[in-house]
């Protein structure tokens, strides 16, 4: 991996230009699109009520009221990316705090690279599993699903994402797949969340049910789901691996190599470590430790991560004798190689902003509730699926659809003869679904462009997968509904 990494080297931007929009495009778009839609839809609100159960404010059911519009004009739409940043929500996290951390572990991870430690460590790393590559794509994306599934492992991910590409495109695979065994590895764990806080348990508990319920049906959806997209991504790589024009980032893979792996000069470079850079990855891969164990077990968030990542650069400077002029410039350049997925992660918050302050959010909750009445067992459960999916493009945040919707769907169930626990389920699919794909979450636009993937390749590598995943959980709610 090259110490710096260009967002469009001069040489490569013919090659990794595309006539789709760039990830800025497409969310500004969504963003006029959602202020527009608050013009025509009418404005509404249910009341709401601090739950202590929850820890949240919920929605109250029953209580929803039309109110006065407050369509959102261009400048509210100007405003949109800025406050996506900042600004106090009650569906999801504010932006700011996101973006810091992206660019203090690009700081981080320019340091990093100023050793030459990675480089060294991948090339000997390739050396020595030649032959076996193909099995880090299920180990790994196992890994990335059970933070999913215990944690809701989301964000960060985007740590992972400058590491994994390229041990992928060194080991003959693309970009693509990088991306393939972080995104969906985690998306698969959130899809099949067990023991998920801001997913499984925020929802029980909006509920009104304790979260173990369902949590057979729940590790049926992760072990199957998990097995289905580690089938599919290692016969992607296999085939990209036997034929690089199956790659679906074909024409960009020359410039993916050398933007990742400094392939121009590869070749020539030794694969031996120094002692130094011995230590450097030892450091590396602690670091990376103590950030599972701060967000699993210590209620870390992005404050701390980002710290931890600015306290080992400077423990990695030091070791590696970068001198302070070569540290903070290296830290600087990494910060800057970031720059782009930090503007990303706030404009994919705007298109939430707009959706609140134009007081459409709740209209959109109420017209599902009034779709699900009088439905039998199956219907209702997989119109409650697709609502879900729909509210989730919106909503990307789990914890934040969660108190959304639960208190007010998930009564329902009563009605139509269908466990409470079910309606979770099928929340929580959706959500994870959808967030394989979702232009308004941070961290699929986030982790694309780390690894230089356009949205519209992305789309054309995962679609099948997708009929594939939809298929499979519509099933397995089916079928618990009937039984």
């Amino acid at each position: 991996m090259s110490s710096h990494i260009d967002p469009q080297p001069e040489d490569d931007a013919e090659v990794l230009s595309s006539r789709f929009p760039t990830a800025y495009t497409i969310l500004f778009a969504l963003i006029v699109l959602v202020a527009i839609l608050t013009w025509i839809i009418p404005a509404g609100q249910y009341e709401r009520i601090d739950d202590e159960t929850v820890g949240r404010t919920i929605a109250v059911a029953g209580t929803y009221a039309e109110v006065p519009s407050n369509p959102q004009g261009l400048f509210d739409v100007l405003l949109a990316p800025i406050a996506g940043f900042y600004d106090p929500d009650s569906y999801a996290a504010n932006a700011i705090d996101v973006a810091l951390f992206v660019l203090f572990l690009g700081g981080f991870l320019g340091v990093v690279n100023a050793t030459g430690a990675i480089d060294t460590g991948i090339r000997a790393a390739m050396t020595r599993m030649k032959g076996r590559e193909i099995w880090m794509i299920p180990i790994l994306m196992g890994l990335f699903a059970a933070g999913g599934t215990t944690y809701g492992m989301a964000e960060e991910t985007l740590a992972f994402y400058a590491i994994l590409i390229p041990v992928m495109i060194a080991a003959g695979y693309d970009a693509v797949t990088g991306v393939a065994v972080i995104l969906i590895g985690a998306g698969i764990g959130v899809l099949g969340s067990t023991i998920n806080p801001f997913a499984t348990v925020i929802a029980s508990d909006a509920a009104g049910i304790p979260f173990t319920d369902g949590i057979v049906l729940r590790l049926v959806l992760l072990i199957g789901g998990l097995a289905i997209c580690a089938a599919y991504v290692m016969r992607y790589a296999k085939r990209v691996k036997a034929d690089p024009a199956h790659s679906v980032v074909a024409h960009q893979m020359g410039a993916h190599r050398r933007l990742f792996l400094n392939d121009d000069t590869a070749n020539d470079a030794d694969d031996t470590l120094s002692t130094t850079q011995k230590i450097v990855l030892v450091l590396f891969g602690l670091t990376f430790a103590v950030m599972i164990w701060g967000v699993a077990s210590q209620e870390w968030w992005m404050a701390q991560m980002g710290g931890l990542f600015l306290g080992a650069a400077i423990v990695t400077g030091v070791i590696a004798r970068l001198g302070e002029k070569r540290l903070t410039g290296s830290f600087v350049d990494g910060a800057r190689d970031l720059l782009g997925v930090a503007l990303v992660i706030g404009l994919a918050r705007g298109i939430v902003v707009i959706m609140e302050n134009g007081l459409i959010a709740d209209t959109i909750l109420h017209s599902a509730e009034s779709s699900l009445g009088g439905l039998g067992t199956l219907a209702f459960i997989n119109v409650m699926f697709w609502i879900e999916v729909g509210m989730s493009f919106f909503v990307p945040s789990s914890s934040g659809l969660a108190v959304l919707s639960m208190p007010i769907l998930a009564p329902l169930a009563d009605f139509a003869g269908v466990g409470r626990d079910l309606v979770v389920t099928a929340f929580q699919s959706a959500n994870g679904l959808v967030n394989l794909i979702n232009p308004t979450f941070a961290v699929v636009i986030g982790g694309l462009a780390i690894g230089r993937v356009s949205y519209d390749r992305w789309l054309v590598f995962i679609w099948p997968l997708m009929l594939i995943l939809v298929v499979f959980t519509s099933v397995a709610i089916s079928i618990a509904a009937i039984l």
